[in-house]
């Protein structure tokens, strides 16, 4: 690490680079913030991990997941976005302008902070989880339900989400097996009275999965174990959903801001302001419910209204 910490002072830093940081830096961008906006080391979010986007406004063909994230960050560009490969990792939000450390050795002086670090699904573990992820794997049922209809699919989880997505997937498919790994649910029980009795709906209890297979294409089947009964059984599947939870990145803002038990960052209802002046939090990072690209880029519109008219109230004040 360099001892010659090297000092920027910007107006507006934007902190990730999914649909909310990158509507943040458009509209940041054309009020004059003059933003600066760091990727993380994904650049683009969860999206690029996405093969096909259906449901996000303006593309009524659909459009790939990397490809719309090349859209969101050209259009920031356009406006005169600085973007800059490189991931936080330190902050400091003691003092106005806040210091922000970058690939820990530059530090950056910014009047606001919008924070954009998204959150990161929880996976099993199997590599063939990942290696059929986007082609029959989702942690995204309200995502990617649309493309199983009519088809059986599986879902691994226990707890409200879960539940709430084994529900959405009913709807569509022909049959949902929902893997429970105990007993029990964690779920309330509301959710899980909906579950029992939605028809189409199998619970297998006790039960955790040990492979996804495929053709090499596609998802054919989960290889699933009863730890209880010590079965190994294979369920023929073409959709394997994954709805164990989702981790927010915000582990280095510890310390700083208001985060509930999982760690999403805690903002003022109705607004995107954190705890801390000049401080934003939008999308995924502060959102465990709708999770959704264009609820993330709405609220990175709100985190750059905020973070203007904070800069003018200071500036009407001086």
């Amino acid at each position: 690490m360099s001892q010659q910490e090297e000092l920027e002072h910007v107006e507006c830093l934007i902190i990730g680079s999914g649909p909310a940081g990158y509507t943040a830096a458009i509209y940041a961008a054309r009020a004059d913030l003059k933003p600066v906006l760091y990727t993380g080391m994904e650049m683009g979010g969860q999206l690029t991990q996405t093969t096909d986007v259906d449901n996000f406004p303006g593309y009524p063909n659909g459009i790939m997941g990397p490809e719309m994230m090349e859209d969101f960050k050209n259009q920031a560009e356009r406006f005169g976005t600085q973007i800059r490969f490189g991931y936080v990792s330190s902050v400091d939000f003691s003092s106005l302008p806040h210091k922000v450390t970058v690939d820990e050795t530059k530090t950056i002086l910014a009047d606001t902070v919008i924070i954009a670090t998204g959150a990161k699904a929880k996976w099993l573990g199997l590599p063939s989880e990942q290696q059929y992820n986007g082609f029959g794997v989702s942690a995204c049922a309200v995502c990617d339900g649309f493309f199983f209809k009519g088809q059986t699919v599986a879902i691994v989880g226990a707890g409200d989400t879960a539940a709430e997505e084994a529900t959405y997937l009913a709807k569509l498919c022909k049959k949902v097996y929902m893997l429970v790994r105990r007993d029990e649910f964690r779920a309330s029980k509301a959710m899980v009275h909906r579950v029992l009795n939605t028809e189409n709906i199998e619970v297998l209890y006790n039960t955790q999965t040990t492979e996804v297979i495929g053709n090499g294409k596609n998802v054919t089947g989960v290889h699933v174990f009863n730890h209880k009964t010590e079965e190994a059984k294979t369920l023929d599947i073409e959709g394997f959903f994954v709805a164990i939870g989702h981790k927010p990145n915000t582990d280095i803002f510890k310390g700083w801001l208001d985060m509930d038990d999982t760690g999403y960052l805690q903002t003022i209802p109705g607004t995107s302001k954190t705890n801390v002046e000049g401080v934003f939090a939008c999308g995924d990072v502060q959102d465990s419910y709708y999770r959704q690209a264009i609820t993330a880029a709405g609220s990175g519109c709100m985190a750059a209204l905020d973070a203007e008219r904070f800069l003018a109230a200071k500036a009407d004040s001086k």
